[in-house]
């Protein structure tokens, strides 16, 4: 999709340059085949509207294309962009590392469940042995609590905290370490208030849910600092609040798995192989029931360029309103109260890839999964900064701190999603590859993501390039 593609502020399926699913990525559907669930009327002058377009990755992408040509142009105040033989190498080097890490022929979606394989162990294999004789449906509503609460864990977790796994007596750090603690406390009933239903997730569980819990699960002590633990406690709260005030998604016990119920229940109780949903689908139910979960004060009706005059962190009081990992940018344009915000959804996004495999397990089908947009974050904004793609224009932005809100971050993460979109293709003519063989769930996977760890490794002991203050909800 070029920079100059508009979006539409009526009506997402009216425009033939943007798939009804809302995507951005993607050419409509032939007649029958417009999803009522996802095609809407986007009023964005009324906050209401302005919300749901900003819910869109067809949104993300049009507003990351367009600061991106801006940046090439040289109009950007942060960053100047590397030519063709920069982005070419950044394109080799994720395909090397791609061979490397997977020298076999598939390559699987870039998801938390990479994460619950951490040292050889499959640990999915030993849920499903706790979860015991249940039915598909049962198994996908378990395997979702988890994967939910644990993505919800896995901002980044900082270079001084790692994990030891009592039963392997492996020491893990960073996403895995994350990844393989949040599955133990899972196991152990950490976030179920039903003592002989311990492999669940409710509302209640979750609510009274305490820092200090949470931590003596993550080993957590002052020789093995986690960052931004307390914004991890307070999160799952608030998941545990949403959950409760939605019944019509989560169930009367609150739980994660209802996603499932709500999303594959037209199709009956027995999630037949018929069964199929779009990848934005999901992601924009994610979006819907859960954006109100984020601290982050970010709501479409606010004034202050970080959303931070909205008293108790929603402008209005209507947690529809709520943003999320959405923010101001001076250089972003769009219709009604939209113009100025640049969304990414990037932990929802990521949540929705980490939600494929268990879709796909109990027999339905998730299609279109190129809606979804590279991940902006520390590794794949990394990569693009260390491999001379992205270049910040005064050195000195290396070494000084900034918040999620800074402009500079912004811009940053926007051409991160941009660029990906030009390297994926690059990648897959290296590997040679298609697109429907190598979907960026899985360039990502292969990938960028290895690849800007790997980098950041090489040139600074794993850091990432960039200081960014965290409270563990974004990053």
């Amino acid at each position: 999709m070029n920079s100059n593609t508009p979006v539409n502020p009526t009506r997402n399926g009216d425009d033939p340059n943007l798939p009804v699913d809302g995507s951005g990525s993607l050419p409509p559907g032939g007649a029958g085949e417009v999803d009522p669930s996802i095609e809407f009327t986007a009023d964005t002058a009324h906050p209401a509207g302005a919300a749901t377009l900003l819910r869109t990755t067809a949104a993300i992408r049009e507003r990351a294309n367009a600061l991106l040509s801006r940046a090439r142009r040289g109009e950007s105040q942060w960053f100047r962009i590397g030519g063709d033989d920069a982005l070419e190498d950044a394109a080799r080097t994720v395909a090397e590392v791609t061979r490397e890490r997977y020298p076999w022929d598939t390559i699987p979606y870039h998801s938390r469940w990479r994460h619950f394989e951490a040292g050889g162990v499959n640990r999915v294999e030993e849920l499903d042995k706790l979860l015991g004789r249940v039915d598909a449906r049962q198994r996908a509503r378990a395997h979702i609590d988890l994967v939910l609460v644990s993505v919800l864990l896995d901002a980044g977790a900082g270079a001084g905290w790692h994990y030891t796994e009592s039963a392997t007596g492996q020491r893990f750090s960073r996403s895995e370490g994350l990844g393989v603690a949040s599955f133990h406390a899972f196991t152990s009933g950490l976030f179920s208030s039903n003592p002989d239903r311990p492999c669940q997730v409710d509302a209640v569980g979750l609510r009274g849910l305490v820092a200090d819990r949470l931590g003596d699960a993550f080993q957590v002590s002052e020789v093995n600092p986690l960052v931004g633990l307390a914004g991890r406690a307070t999160l799952l709260r608030r998941l545990g609040e949403a959950m409760s005030e939605q019944p019509e998604t989560f169930g009367d016990d609150g739980r994660p798995g209802g996603l499932f119920d709500a999303l594959v229940g037209p199709y009956g109780p027995a999630a037949p192989p018929t069964a199929e949903v779009t990848a934005h689908q999901i992601l924009s139910l994610l979006l819907e029931t859960l954006s109100r979960i984020w601290p982050a004060a970010n709501a479409v009706d606010s004034i202050a360029a970080d959303g931070s005059d909205s008293p108790g962190g929603i402008g209005s009081g209507d947690p529809a309103l709520a943003l999320g990992d959405c923010w101001r940018h001076s250089a972003v344009r769009g219709p009604g109260l939209t113009n100025g915000w640049m969304p990414f959804h990037k932990l929802s996004q990521w949540l929705t890839y980490s939600l494929l495999e268990p879709f796909e397990w109990a027999g339905v089908k998730v299609r279109q999964l190129d809606a979804l947009t590279a991940l902006p974050e520390y590794r794949n904004g990394g990569l693009l900064i260390d491999s001379g793609v992205i270049v910040p224009k005064d050195p000195a932005f290396l070494t000084r701190q900034w918040k999620v809100s800074d402009e500079f971050i912004v811009e940053w993460r926007a051409l991160t999603v941009a660029l990906l979109d030009e390297i994926a293709p690059r990648v897959r003519k290296v590997l040679d590859r298609t697109e429907e063989e190598l979907p960026l769930a899985c360039v990502l996977e292969g990938g960028t993501w290895a690849a800007g760890r790997a980098l950041a490794q090489r040139l600074r002991d794993g850091a990432p390039p960039l200081l960014i203050e965290s409270d563990g909800t974004v990053f």
